[in-house]
């Protein structure tokens, strides 16, 4: 009598199946780990812009001042490049809020158009809850970020 040696068909489906699924579930960890990171980026960006434009406020005595509000400005000798929100957007991010728009404000919440200016406003968004931060629209002050809410800038 003859004996077959080697893996049946059911044996070698049976592994094959269990090694999609292996590897199905290290795809989507790899993705949640990607978007944490994307998330943790975007805090450490905002607290280094913050920094940035207190040092600015420490030589100057006030904020940069913009016309209207836009990426945060380049200030010389304090922060050559400004950091770009990470893509792609997830989350609650829309491509249209992944971004960090910057604006100079008065004490009320009003646009600050001469310099010297007392406080900024500094949109971003976070796609999901990161550090105790809410996921969504944000908004960093002097006084530290406001989470879940965009920023409330009046005219």
């Amino acid at each position: 009598m003859r004996k077959n040696k080697g893996f049946t068909l059911i044996e070698l489906l049976v592994v094959i199946a269990i090694i999609g699924l292996l590897s199905t579930l290290a795809v989507v960890a790899l993705n949640s780990a990607r978007q944490k990171s994307r998330d943790a980026k975007r805090v450490a960006d905002i607290k280094q812009i913050q920094t940035a434009l207190e040092l600015y406020y420490n030589d100057n005595n006030g904020y940069p001042v913009l016309a209207a509000e836009a990426a945060p400005p380049v200030m010389a000798g304090i922060m050559a490049a400004v950091p770009t929100a990470p893509t792609p957007n997830d989350g609650s991010c829309t491509a249209a809020n992944n971004a960090y728009l910057y604006n100079s404000t008065t004490n009320t919440g009003t646009s600050c158009g001469t310099a010297p200016c007392p406080s900024y406003e500094l949109q971003f968004c976070l796609g999901a809850n990161t550090g105790g931060l809410v996921a969504g629209p944000a908004c960093a002050t002097p006084s530290g970020i406001d989470d879940n809410q965009a920023c409330t800038l009046t005219d």
